[in-house]
């Protein structure tokens, strides 16, 4: 090899010596980067569930009235001052865990009751490339949320039915209940199938023994969870008779509860009492915070459809904000917030008067009572379809659904007709 060709060799040689050098400094601070990005979401991380533990510990203060016998009540938040508590809380978590630039907001801030914190940090990756230090944008974002458990935390609500029994072989339910099987049992006779009751109403104390001896919730409802306790619920046999009871229990007024229960039938009239949780005799009982001009349509509609005038007055408070012209980007319409084709399904020819809406509103809660059996499945339903609530048995896992049902209980908690709220509330990531 002459002079020439090894001087040029040796140029290339040591071209791609520093380039690797130049490489594996790149890589290095990549990964420095990324070090640091995983840092930094760790914080956004922790600061947005500390932020979400301190909306739940607070959120119950946000129903409690503001003035009792006319004195100040203590135990009343504004929601400046709840979400300044979250805020500070999110803050200081994420400068515990090293954060310096950190940016929280509230996505449904504008609610009444909001539920979910968002949480960016914004931290610099200061890298060091070829002897001179970088800094590269990393941005961590984290969303947190309160929200019904998707398993059915507020599958049943508080309480449990406080009525006289009536026994079907030997088992105990309310005794309309039991008057309606009646009448589903002869005719099931009639046509050659007899009915067994395997189990009727069971009290909180009696499935929680029952879930300690078969802890195993895909099977037994945990205690508070049941509908069981509501005194309409009915386990029915043989296997035989599911055939029997798919096509004809619907005419005696039950419903199958859960598809994969072709056991379980609950009675749907009477929804509207105590013992579908919430309280609530669908005959008055307003909360403070109804306009005057609304009570007598809410009133009224309570009364023909036999749902809690507290439900009907909350549900128009987080629809609407009792605003008869509210339209909803997505197209409801009202102080209920019908679309166009359910106003139609219920016979409703105007979303926009307000009397009509809160009748019509009425009927469509009495229909989601009897057909899922306790408040909070049914506000779900209404949100976001039937059929969503059907396919999980749950509240769906849908942030605007969440959120709903939340404030909805909130308000009835702050009317009297809840109680224990922020226990049922779960806290959880969702971004």
């Amino acid at each position: 090899m002459r002079d020439g060709e090894r001087g040029q060799a040796l140029l290339l040689l040591v071209a791609a010596m520093c380039a690797a050098l130049v490489a594996a400094l790149v890589l290095g601070g990549v990964a420095r980067g990324l070090g640091a990005k995983g840092r930094d979401q760790q914080a956004a991380d922790l600061a947005a569930l500390g932020g979400a533990r301190a909306m739940r510990a607070d959120y119950d203060r946000l129903f409690a009235p503001a003035v009792v016998d006319g004195v100040p009540n203590p135990r009343h938040l504004e929601r400046t001052e709840y979400l300044a508590n979250a805020r500070a809380r999110a803050l200081a978590v994420a400068r515990l865990n090293g954060a310096r630039r950190v940016e929280v907001a509230f996505p449904d801030g504008a609610a009444f009751a909001p539920t979910r914190i968002r949480v960016t940090v914004r931290d610099p990756a200061v890298v060091a490339v070829g002897g001179r230090r970088r800094s590269a944008p990393v941005d961590a974002v984290a969303e947190a949320q309160l929200a019904p458990g998707a398993a059915g935390a507020f599958a049943a609500g508080p309480g449990e039915y406080q009525g006289p029994l009536a026994f079907r072989q030997g088992k105990p339910m309310r005794p309309d209940v039991a008057l309606a099987f009646d009448r589903m049992a002869a005719a099931a006779a009639r046509e050659g199938v007899a009915l067994i009751v395997v189990s009727g109403f069971r009290s909180t104390a009696e499935q929680a023994r029952l879930f300690a001896a078969h802890p195993d919730p895909r099977w037994v409802a945990p205690p508070g969870r049941s509908l069981h306790r509501l005194g309409t619920e009915l386990d029915l046999g043989p296997r035989s008779a599911y055939g029997w009871l798919a096509a004809h229990a619907p005419s005696f007024h039950f419903v199958q509860r859960y598809s994969w229960e072709p056991w379980h039938y609950g009675f749907t009239l009477n929804a509207g009492s105590t013992s579908v949780g919430f309280g609530g005799d669908g005959r008055g009982g307003l909360p403070s915070f109804v306009p005057a001009r609304f009570a007598t349509p809410i009133a009224a509609a309570a009364q023909r459809w036999n749902v809690s005038a507290a439900l009907l007055a909350a549900q128009l408070y987080a629809e609407s904000g009792f605003n008869p012209a509210a339209v909803s980007p997505a197209g409801a319409q009202g102080i209920a917030q019908f679309m166009p084709g359910t106003a139609r399904s219920l016979g409703l020819d105007d979303p926009f008067d307000a009397a009509g809406a809160i009748d019509a509103q009425g009927h469509l809660m009495r229909d989601l009572l009897r057909r899922f059996g306790t408040v909070p499945l049914a506000l779900a339903a209404y949100n976001a379809g039937p059929g969503a609530v059907s396919a999980c048995g749950c509240v769906p896992p849908f942030p605007e659904t969440q959120a709903y049902v939340a404030r909805i209980l909130g308000l009835l908690r702050g009317a009297g007709d809840g109680d224990g709220l922020a226990t049922g509330l779960q806290i959880r990531l969702v971004k």
